[in-house]
């Protein structure tokens, strides 16, 4: 039985050999990864977190695993091909999306391959994670932007009005007495939204409880979008209060940012406060 298990690991210099040439292949895709993961709040501001997370949790499961013998699975090659004949395709179109795509499709397999199936089974989630790391195109986004625009300004409207701001909203444009605000895509909160979706779906697979589980999944969507609300609605006061020019400050970036700060937290929060189940 030790025999087989020996003959089925992975040698250290072939396994290296293996990452050496895996990494070179995909040195392109992961550089131009880091850009857009690095381009700002308005720009998957959340993958530099979530792929830290991914490695901390991969890192921790294989700790839990460390007593099973590390054999090597031939079904990795099942995903593996394909997985870069993806990656070929794209370097004749030159997406990068796609090779991005082939790449974390790629990662289960390079597993199978190298450490066997139980201890793949055990970092499968994990790895699902860094999906949600792809930036989006906005021809697949624009409906979800334009519905997001139109929410966000509706309600800033709604808000005005409450707090005795005269103002007049058509579309995505906002009147006020003071100056005209564009709600645009970089402001319809869809960067806050996706960023907190993934964090509540990561936040509900550390959650013990269901409860909690369910909680977070289903506060994630309205709460981004609400931190949005707020978000456009102050800087819509600060615009009746000061002028215009304040949009061209940092203020405009910081309230961004902020609602990363705020929604992400809360998410964190309601998936460590105790619930009775």
């Amino acid at each position: 039985m030790d025999n087989q298990r020996q003959s089925n690991r992975v040698p250290t210099k072939l396994f290296c050999l293996f990452f050496i040439l895996f990494i070179l292949v995909f040195t392109p895709t992961i550089a131009w990864l880091f850009e857009r993961w690095t381009m700002g709040v308005w720009h998957n501001g959340h993958s530099l977190l979530i792929s830290v997370a991914v490695i901390y949790l991969i890192w921790k499961k294989l700790q839990k695993k460390s007593l099973l013998a590390k054999s090597s699975s031939p079904l990795g090659f099942v995903i593996l091909l394909p997985a870069l004949l993806l990656h070929m395709i794209d370097t004749g179109i030159n997406t990068q999306l796609l090779s991005a795509a082939a790449f974390f499709l790629s990662l289960p397999g390079f597993s199978l391959i190298l450490i066997g199936i139980e201890r793949t089974k055990a970092i499968l989630f994990p790895l699902s994670m860094l999906f949600f790391t792809l930036p989006i195109p906005l021809a697949f986004t624009e409906s979800i932007h334009l519905a997001l625009r139109h929410i966000a300004t509706n309600c800033t409207g709604w808000l005005l009005k409450f707090v005795g701001v005269p103002n007049f909203t058509s579309g995505t444009l906002i009147e006020i007495p003071n100056g005209s605000l564009m709600v645009a895509d970089a402001c319809s909160g869809f960067s806050t939204l996706y960023a907190t979706i993934t964090i509540a779906i990561l936040t509900a697979y550390l959650c013990p409880s269901i409860l909690r589980r369910v909680l977070v999944l289903c506060i994630a969507i309205p709460l981004a979008i609400s931190v949005n609300i707020v978000r456009v609605f102050t800087l819509t006061m600060l615009v009746h209060w000061i002028g215009l020019d304040i949009l061209a400050t940092s203020a405009h970036e910081i309230s961004g940012l902020l609602t990363f700060t705020i929604s992400l937290p809360i998410i964190f929060w309601l998936g460590q406060t105790p619930i009775k189940d």
